[in-house]
Formats: C-alpha cells, sequence, structure tokens
C-alpha cells in the first residue's frame, strides 16, 4: 500500500505508478527469482568474422558472389580500392568507408537519453574508484558536479577545456560529429532523396522536457546551425519517444515482501524515480524503428549518450552491409575503470550474450576469467541493427529480455533497481556481429564523472594508481582525437572551438 504522501511524491517526480506496482507485485511473486547470474564459461576470441578489428588498420574479407549479391540488393557496387583475393573480395578500411558513406541516406542514429546525471555525479559512487583516484579528481568533480544535478546526463559537459572552463555537452558533440559526415554525402553525391543519417531518440518522463529545451537552443548554435543547412538534416528536431519512470524499491537486506523505497535522502514519504533500464527501448522506440524503415531507412545505430567516441563510422556500416548480420556491437579491452557496464562473454552452450557487471555476472568472476588469462571484451553500448531483421522481432525481444533487481548504495539511501539491458539482447540473436574497437577512438565512456575529468585530462596524474594513470592517458589521447577529428574542432586559446576551413 502507498501512502497518499507517497503517490502524491511518485507522480510528481513523474514515475508512472501503475507499471512500478505491477513490477513490484511480480518481483514479491518470484517471477524475477529465476533471472540467475550469467553463467560465462569464457570470452570469445576476435577472429575476423565474428568479432571484426575496427582500429585503423581495419579490413574485411568476404566471398566475391555474397557481396556482389548484398551490394546488388542496396544499389551499390564495390568501391575502388576493393581488392580480389581468390573466390573473395578484400576491403581495407579506405574502401569500407568509402562503401559506408554511400549508405549514410539509409541509415539513422540514436541515442538512449533517459538517464539524469544523478547516479553519475554520485559522490559515493566517483569514491569507490579509490581513494588514491577521487582526490587525484576532485577539483574537476567539484567544478562539474553542480553542472549535472537534475539534469539530463546528455545535456552536461562531456569534458573540461584545457583552461579549466567546462566544455560543451555530450549530446552537442554527437549532433556535430553526425551533422559533418551527412555534410560530406551532400558534398560528394549531391543532396539525397531523403535526410541523410536522422537523428532520434528515447527521453524518459524525467528528461523528456529538459532536452526539448536544450535542442531549441542548440538549434541556433553555432556550432551546429551552419551544419544543418549544409547537410539538410536537423538532429535539433529527433524523432523521439519516452521511457516512463519507475520508482526504487526496498533493498534486499531489508527483506520481503519488498516495497516501494520511501525514504530517499532519509525524508519521509520520498520516493526515487529511475528509468527502468535502456532495455525498455525495443518497446519504447519500437514505432520508431517501424517509421524510420517504412521510411526508407534500412540501418540504425542506437548508443548511450555518454561515450563521446560514440558517432556513425562508416567502415562499420559498410561491414555490417556486406556480412548480412542482424545486428552489430562495439566491444573494447576492459580497463580497471571499466567497473560499470556489461562484458561479453561465451554462456555454456556455446551462445554470445553481454553480462552486466553487478547485474548479470559478479565482478569477482569478472576477475576470475581475467586471472584465467582472457580479455575480457567490454561492452561499448553501441548497436548497429537491421530494421528489415529488427522490426518484425520487437515484440519478442522486449518480451524475452531478462528483468534483474539490482541492490543500490548511493547518496540516496540503499534501495534496490528493476532494469531491463539493452546488451543483454545479444543472447537473443544467432550470430550477431562484433568489433573489436581501441577504447581510446570508439569507447571514452563516462558512467561515472570521474571518468570525463580522467579523460579531460584534469586529475592529478601524479596521484593516480599506476594503472588507473595510463587509462586516463589513453581516454585523454582519445579525446582529444574525437574533439580534432570527427567533431571537427581545434585548440583555441585553451578552449575547443570549430577548426577553421
Amino acid at each position: 500500500m502507498l501512502s497518499d504522501a507517497l503517490r502524491s511524491d511518485m507522480v510528481a517526480k513523474g514515475v508512472d505508478v501503475d507499471t512500478t506496482l505491477a513490477i513490484l507485485a511480480d518481483l514479491n511473486a518470484g517471477l524475477y527469482d529465476g533471472q540467475a547470474a550469467v553463467a560465462a564459461s569464457g570470452v570469445p576470441p576476435v577472429d575476423g568474422v565474428s568479432i571484426v578489428p575496427a582500429s585503423g588498420d581495419m579490413a574485411y574479407r568476404i566471398g566475391r558472389d555474397v557481396a556482389a549479391e548484398r551490394l546488388s540488393a542496396l544499389g551499390l557496387e564495390p568501391p575502388d580500392g576493393t581488392l580480389a583475393d581468390g573466390d573473395a573480395l578484400l576491403f581495407d578500411r579506405a574502401a569500407l568507408e568509402d562503401l559506408g558513406e554511400r549508405l549514410y541516406p539509409v541509415a539513422a542514429w540514436g541515442v538512449l537519453n533517459g538517464g539524469s546525471a544523478t547516479s553519475y555525479a554520485d559522490r559515493k559512487k566517483n569514491a569507490a574508484l579509490g581513494p588514491g583516484v577521487f582526490e587525484a579528481i576532485r577539483p574537476g568533480f567539484e567544478l562539474l558536479a553542480p553542472l549535472c544535478d537534475g539534469r539530463p546526463k546528455g545535456v552536461t559537459p562531456a569534458y573540461i577545456n584545457p583552461d579549466g572552463s567546462p566544455g560543451e555537452s555530450f549530446l552537442l558533440l554527437k549532433m556535430r560529429a553526425a551533422l559533418l559526415r551527412a555534410g560530406r554525402y551532400v558534398e560528394r553525391f549531391g543532396k539525397p532523396e531523403r535526410p541523410a543519417l536522422p537523428f532520434f531518440q528515447m527521453t524518459s518522463d524525467g528528461t523528456d522536457a529538459q532536452l526539448a529545451d536544450a535542442y531549441a537552443e542548440y538549434a541556433g548554435h553555432p556550432w551546429l546551425a551552419p551544419l544543418v543547412e549544409r547537410a539538410g538534416t536537423d538532429p535539433t528536431r529527433p524523432r523521439s519517444a519516452r521511457q516512463p519512470l519507475l520508482a526504487a524499491f526496498t533493498h534486499s537486506g531489508d527483506g520481503r515482501p519488498r516495497r516501494v523505497f520511501d525514504r530517499a535522502y532519509g525524508r519521509p514519504d520520498s520516493a526515487i524515480a529511475l528509468p527502468g533500464g535502456h532495455g525498455q527501448s525495443f518497446r519504447v522506440l519500437a514505432d520508431v524503428y517501424r517509421g524510420l524503415l517504412a521510411d526508407g531507412y534500412r540501418y540504425a545505430w542506437i548508443g548511450n549518450v555518454d561515450n563521446v567516441g560514440y558517432y556513425p563510422d562508416p567502415a562499420e556500416l559498410a561491414v555490417m552491409a556486406l556480412s548480412g548480420a542482424e545486428a552489430a556491437f562495439e566491444f573494447s579491452y576492459r580497463t580497471p575503470v571499466d567497473i560499470k557496464g556489461g562484458i561479453l562473454v561465451t554462456t555454456g552452450d556455446g551462445r554470445r550474450t553481454v553480462a552486466d557487471i553487478g547485474q548479470a555476472i559478479s565482478f569477482e568472476r569478472v576477475l576470475e576469467l581475467e586471472a584465467a588469462g582472457s580479455r575480457v571484451l567490454f561492452n561499448c553500448a553501441t548497436g548497429l541493427f537491421d530494421l528489415a531483421r529488427l522490426v518484425p522481432r520487437l515484440d519478442e525481444i522486449a518480451r524475452r529480455l531478462p528483468v534483474r533487481v539490482s541492490d543500490q548504495d548511493k547518496d540516496a539511501g540503499r534501495y534496490s533497481q528493476a532494469e531491463q539491458s539493452t546488451w543483454e539482447v545479444v543472447g537473443l540473436l544467432d550470430a550477431p556481429l562484433g568489433f573489436a574497437v581501441e577504447k581510446g577512438e570508439r569507447f571514452i565512456a563516462a558512467k561515472l564523472l570521474a571518468e570525463t575529468v580522467l579523460a579531460s585530462g584534469s586529475a592529478g596524474a601524479a596521484t593516480l594508481p599506476p594503472n588507473v594513470a595510463e587509462t586516463a592517458a589513453t581516454m585523454s589521447r582519445g579525446l582529444r582525437a574525437v574533439l580534432s577529428g570527427p567533431c571537427g574542432l581545434e585548440l583555441d586559446g585553451g578552449a575547443w572551438r570549430p577548426a577553421r576551413d
């Protein structure tokens, strides 16, 4: 039973009360008790076929007849630079990028935008990286944390400028990178019959209005407005769908029956409003995906908003088209700061899936795999789907994705959270394709605010533990490369600004 005060608080915070209570009833009925941790037998190898290296020297080999058939279906020929290799064709990265750029008018890109920056900037979570780490990042943390409070994560600063000022947001960087690519298509091939690389998103009841306000400002932003006109596509007017918010439940340590958690920050009748996991996107975005397919778009990227390295990669799009895969996902080798997210594992029946650390696999088991000599592949939270294959399966996927309930211990209190993970969809596919990417190129993620500070080079490197200092240096090099490359920026007076032509 909910008190009138608690129910009113939930409604005021945008919680879907009916859905929350339905999940709570299922939880207390034991319907989620069967969602056991993933029994990982190992991690798969990077073999160039099912998992393709996607760095600068990337190459993809495929049978000549198969390639011709798949390209013909898309109205394309093998690009210049494609090499004959017996009965096969060999595409190097330059050839793949050329092919992928030609596919921009049939590809869309989207972000999972439902989360606020509350957990991201949670002091207790950031301190869990260790006292040496937190002390080193404290000045940057204190600078950015107030800018994150109560805001959608995507519109918070994605970096700190060398002069110490906060940088632009995750979303603005993504929009700029995609617009530069869409503009390149227009420069090479002319105006397409449909906008190239249109933007779509899943928001939540807690982020939708603030995102709309931010996009209204972005429409006139000097980093975007000239590119919108040139590219003929406008990411500030996305296709969008809202994810309902759920309330947190009581911690498992408080026993059963579980209740709605009602003591946020120690205040009585105070709930916590949370997204129900990005895995709900297959249900929430179903009409968006159907609309894209109906409008002639064949492929769609979806990824987390907090990864600066996530932007449309034409080489990956080309491999996706050539392979005929149902979907493809990016993975990088795990580093010491990759403690929140999922890893790619092989299960006992030989299938592959992404197991979320803490929800589906324990961190101790991850360390065991590494101690046994395995190089663990960390999920970069980026998927590329063939919409013709995805759309017919949307209802099935939404139904089969596991609901996992995990305990949390944060500034707001000790509670539990029910979530579906997007990336466990890997385990529902017969032959998912993987891309092994360099962390410093494609996975500059910020699950925690500390990672944003580390990537910005704003931490006291001399006081960092050696393994964290090494990862921070890799992330910092990667951030600079993304800002100066795909985002078309340059350093000017200690701050990143659009590069001069």
